[in-house]
């Protein structure tokens, strides 16, 4: 898996991209029609050969349908067709009058798609293309024109900073929302709702790839017992500084999850048994010497791998709930990993991955 990029430096942001994808398809298609039946209504005026531009847009975003769910990096797919798009309208814009084009004023429809995927300082960014894109396409072709009259272009220009300042402000309030959704308010780590559909995705990768994925189960010993002798107020605080070393720990791609209560999830993606073994005892060691909030404190774990096509959730959960079980059964403060599937196993055929998530954690 990948590490975090300028465009998305973390998996949540990654994940936001995605999921804006698949929120605004229907809407786009929708606009995508509304723009098709006008350029069709205005080529007698125009010419057809802007459906040509348009075709080529069309097919542009088809690709990234396809792509999207499937790359490593599907916020450099996003991106680059939206950049395509820009590129697109700008040449319409240059084809059809420079300035006083009727497509001027669609220079703001990739801008907004920036805004409504991806956070600020990449949305800056594109609006700093778009603008630079659209003098180039306007002033650039026809300057006589732009200077004899502006106009056209100043309301193209203020358009596109209105409607990406309000595409801005609604996406940041829907990440806000979105955010208390699948943050745990204690720890700050995500939770089980953000874990259904980045490990489905996580799995189809693997099945593309033919990579491992490797799960830690991660339960803290005997935690009732520091809720008995310290109070819930110190117990949260323990919880907060294990999920603090646990975040601190793992690279950006490698997740972390509260699951509730006292456990955690690690999602390991491109990383097997072995390594997951060593990533486990790293996580276990660091516990105990940070003694969260003074408390001698020590975690047990419970850690399961599969490859490819034999990426599923329930069975992975299930392997590694059982080497966490005995993980405790023999003493606690220690990691436990389950055996992996059999070449036999690796061969059989499997179903689509179940995310019908229901763990069940030893106490």
């Amino acid at each position: 898996m990948p590490e975090g990029s300028w465009l998305c430096p973390t998996e949540l942001d990654r994940s936001r991209v995605v999921d804006a994808n698949d929120r605004v398809r229907t809407i786009r298609r929708v606009g995508s029609l509304a723009v098709g039946i006008a350029l069709v209504i205005s080529a007698p005026w125009v010419g057809w050969w802007t459906l040509i531009l348009f075709a080529a847009s069309a097919l542009n975003f088809a690709v990234v349908d396809r792509l999207i769910g499937k790359s490593l990096h599907p916020e450099r797919v996003s991106a680059t067709a939206i950049v395509i798009t820009m590129l697109i309208i700008g040449a319409g814009v240059a084809l059809s009058g420079g300035p006083r084009s009727p497509v001027l004023p669609w220079m703001v429809l990739p801008a907004g798609m920036v805004a409504a995927r991806f956070r600020p300082r990449v949305v800056i960014a594109a609006l700093v293309l778009t603008i630079v894109i659209t003098l180039a396409a306007s002033i650039g072709v026809h300057p006589e024109w732009a200077l004899e009259d502006p106009v056209p272009l100043i309301a193209a220009l203020a358009l596109l900073a209105g409607v990406v300042s309000i595409v801005w402000a609604l996406q940041a309030a829907e990440l806000h929302h979105r955010d208390e959704a699948i943050l745990d308010p204690l720890t700050g780590l995500l939770n089980r709702h953000a874990l259904v559909p980045r490990f489905l995705e996580i799995s189809y990768q693997a099945r593309l790839t033919g990579q491992p994925v490797c799960l830690v189960l991660c339960d803290v010993d005997a935690f009732k017992q520091v809720n008995d002798e310290h109070g819930h107020d110190r117990g949260d605080a323990v919880l907060r500084d294990i999920a603090y070393e646990l975040r601190k720990r793992l690279r950006s791609f490698e997740l972390v999850y509260r699951l509730g209560g006292e456990e955690f999830l690690i999602v390991l993606p491109g990383i097997g048994l072995q390594a997951g073994q060593e990533v486990a005892e790293r996580l276990r060691e660091a516990v105990e010497q940070a003694q969260p909030t003074g408390i001698p404190i020590t975690i047990s774990l419970g850690v399961s791998a599969a490859r490819g096509a034999q990426v599923d959730y329930d069975t992975l959960f299930k392997a590694a709930d059982k080497a966490l079980y005995e993980a405790k059964r023999t003493g606690r403060n220690r990691v436990v990993a389950a055996p992996e599937p059999s070449r036999i196993e690796l061969e059989a055929p499997v179903e689509t991955p179940s995310l019908a998530f229901t763990p069940q954690l030893v106490a």
